[in-house]
């Protein structure tokens, strides 16, 4: 800005939200969109290459050109591409249904996080109840002459006493605000204490006092358990007293008007000042989780006393504060794998200013924090059962092993899963297709959407149904192309070749066709294909096949809503009993909050991430091999899905014997 130069102040009014923002003349529509908590889809993170964050301008002026992800008659209908507009006039603006990312599904996450750990063999087990942050309310005797001792060595002869502790050292904040604390309720005071992990069970575990209050408060105990995801962020309060969830709440991560994925990201942080904008965005989201966390209990900011947070490795980076740009550039090092206590106001998050936030160890620069705590809060490393641990999703985590061994990997599936690089697909929220189905022999489907509400496109779940619904109708073959011999209208030739229609302009919100395409296909075969054959990779180094797995656990948001037999038609899961899977939701979301229970499981989070070896897939020969293999459906080997082929082939049989021609 140019000294003396005076920017002109413009109203943008975003529909349907009913939001105002005031933003300098020249402003970015996009940033102006996040800067108001207008969540907008943005998937490429502002670069102008996806088209998701399409707007209309109802009335104003802005500068932007048109792009090839916008027709001419959504240009001439006054659609524009926020993240390439720049705001002229006072606006209004109107998001459409296409382009938001609707809250509604964020009550449905809800439902998920509190008991989702599912059966007694997927949940940690043999635990103490032994929270590393305590409260103790001790009576001291007041000075004499005969007992001049410091406030200090009172302070601790009492707890001493009390609690039968010796305390490795106090807060020199403390020491500060003692003599007045003391007094003011005849010395009756309430000292909180916090323990840290320890790297053996051999290791002398001393707390240390980090706050002490007038009177008895120790009824006044809570603790904050955060899950950040790259899309969605998930908080609970604790009652440290009672071991019980009181309140939770989940929101947007505010960085995924950023960018969609952690790539995209942690290409943003590299832009002047990128970095700091994430790292506001994310603590603004935790900040506005805690305040509704608050709202729900009736619970002072002030009573919170700790804080755990798990997340993957660029974000657990990015809240921190720490440059995440070698994550992504060979031999991909993370800054750190284990990181110190942070105190959480440092950070700007809105809590008192001796609380702790303890953040969970990552392995790798993609294998985070986030299936650390999923491996501990299911107990893996506590039985003999030999587990793979999925975390499906555009940065696939795999991890394989038990009590004795882990070996880990993630594998980049893009972001198919997550509705992405489809042409109809969009987040899991509501309006999206997620369950299908298809009538014989007029090959007539049926869609049902998330709320059911008219369909508005496809999420990552319904795109997997789907397909292996197609597949089974003998609407599309083994290699994915559909069967245009078949007598239907629902298939016709599209600008992207071949498309199946799933929902007629009439029966949508968007008021256009919704269709599946060949291309659509081909990326969800090579997603899978990469899982899979991550999956495969990490067998074959341990020296065993898919087929030993004794148990799979399947974690995160996308997982908790995928059909078992419908993932092993198209090859995703392996093909093995279905009773061996076992769903567990937000596994990063429970290990963190039973972290916040006990002591021992604290100390397991940095035991279990120094057991895991991370296996690179880019420098496995195998994967490749595997990845090849397994782009087919459900894979060129029958025999690595012998149930599967044989199914397959009984379809196609009763097809025939019905009449109908495939």
């Amino acid at each position: 800005m140019k000294k003396g130069t005076t920017y002109k102040k413009v109203t943008v009014h975003f529909e349907p939200d009913s939001v105002n923002i005031i933003v300098e003349r020249g402003a970015s529509l996009l940033q102006a969109a996040i800067d108001a908590g207008v969540h907008i889809t943005a998937s490429c993170g502002g670069a102008g290459v996806c088209g998701t964050c399409k707007v209309l301008i109802e009335k104003g002026e802005v500068e932007s050109s048109r792009s090839e992800k916008l027709s001419q008659e959504e240009w001439e209908q006054g659609m524009r591409q926020a993240c390439q507009s720049r705001v002229l006039t006072d606006l209004t603006v109107n998001v459409p249904v296409e382009s938001r990312l609707e809250t509604a599904v964020v009550s449905r996450e809800i439902e998920m996080v509190t008991g989702a750990a599912g059966p007694a063999e997927a949940i940690a087990t043999g635990w103490r109840f032994k929270p590393p942050l305590n409260k103790c309310y001790v009576e001291l005797p007041p000075p004499t002459s005969a007992d001049n001792t410091s406030d200090l060595s009172r302070l601790l002869r009492g707890l001493k006493k009390k609690c039968t502790l010796n305390y490795a050292g106090v807060d020199l904040d403390v020491v500060r605000k003692l003599p007045r604390v003391l007094r003011r309720k005849k010395y009756r005071v309430t000292a909180t204490t916090l323990v840290q992990a320890v790297k053996t069970k051999a290791d002398k575990r001393k707390p240390t006092i980090i706050n002490i209050e007038p009177g008895n408060t120790s009824q006044k105990h809570f603790s904050l358990a955060f899950d950040i995801g790259t899309t969605t962020i998930c908080g609970q309060l604790l009652d440290l007293n009672r071991g019980k969830v009181i309140a939770e709440a989940m929101t947007y991560n505010r960085q995924i008007g950023y960018g969609a994925d952690v790539i995209t990201r942690i290409a943003y942080c590299q832009k002047p000042g990128g970095l700091k904008k994430l790292q506001q965005a994310v603590v603004a989201t935790i900040n506005q989780i805690i305040d509704e966390l608050l709202a729900q209990s009736q619970t002072k900011a002030e009573d919170i006393g700790h804080m755990t947070i798990a997340g993957n490795t660029t974000m657990t980076h990015i809240l921190l504060g720490i440059n995440p740009e070698y994550i992504r550039l060979a031999p991909y090092t993370p800054a750190a794998s284990f990181f110190p206590p942070v105190m959480a106001r440092s950070l700007g998050i809105n809590v008192v200013k001796h609380v702790h936030l303890f953040p969970f160890p990552s392995v790798a620069s993609y294998v985070g924090g986030d299936i650390v705590s999923g491996v501990v809060a299911a107990g893996i490393h506590q039985r003999e059962r030999l587990t793979l641990y999925m975390d499906i999703g555009t940065n696939g985590e795999i991890m394989l092993g038990n009590s004795d061994w882990m070996v880990t990997t993630a594998c980049s599936a893009g972001p198919a899963f997550e509705g992405g690089g489809i042409k109809h697909g969009m987040i899991a929220t509501t309006g999206a297709i997620e369950d299908f189905d298809i009538s014989l022999p007029d090959l007539k489907p049926e869609v049902h959407t998330i709320g059911g509400a008219k369909p508005k496109g496809i999420c990552g779940s319904g795109l997997l149904n789907i397909i292996a619904r197609l597949l089974e109708a003998k609407v599309i073959g083994q290699n994915g192309k559909f069967n245009t011999d078949l007598a239907t209208n629902r298939i016709r030739k599209g600008s992207d070749g071949y498309e199946y229609i799933l929902s007629q302009a009439r029966e949508t919100q968007t008021g256009r066709d919704i269709v599946i395409t060949e291309v659509d296909i081909d990326n969800l075969i090579r997603a899978k294909a990469a899982m899979y054959a991550g999956c495969q990779t990490l067998t074959k180094s341990v020296g065993i096949a898919c087929a030993d797995l004794e148990q799979v656990i399947i974690a995160g948001a996308f997982g908790s809503h995928i059909d078992i037999e419908k993932s092993i038609t198209i090859g995703l899961l392996p093909d093995i009993p279905q009773d061996r899977f076992i769903f567990v939701g937000n596994g990063s979301l429970t290990g963190s909050r039973l972290v916040s229970f006990s002591t021992d499981l604290l100390d397991d989070a940095r035991k279990v991430a120094m057991m895991m070896t991370n296996l690179e897939l880019s420098e496995s020969p195998d994967f490749m091999h595997h990845y090849v293999a397994a782009l087919f459906l459900p894979h060129t080997n029958t025999d690595q899905f012998p149930n599967v082929s044989k199914r397959l082939a009984g379809l196609a049989d009763s097809k025939t014997k019905g009449g109908l021609t495939v």
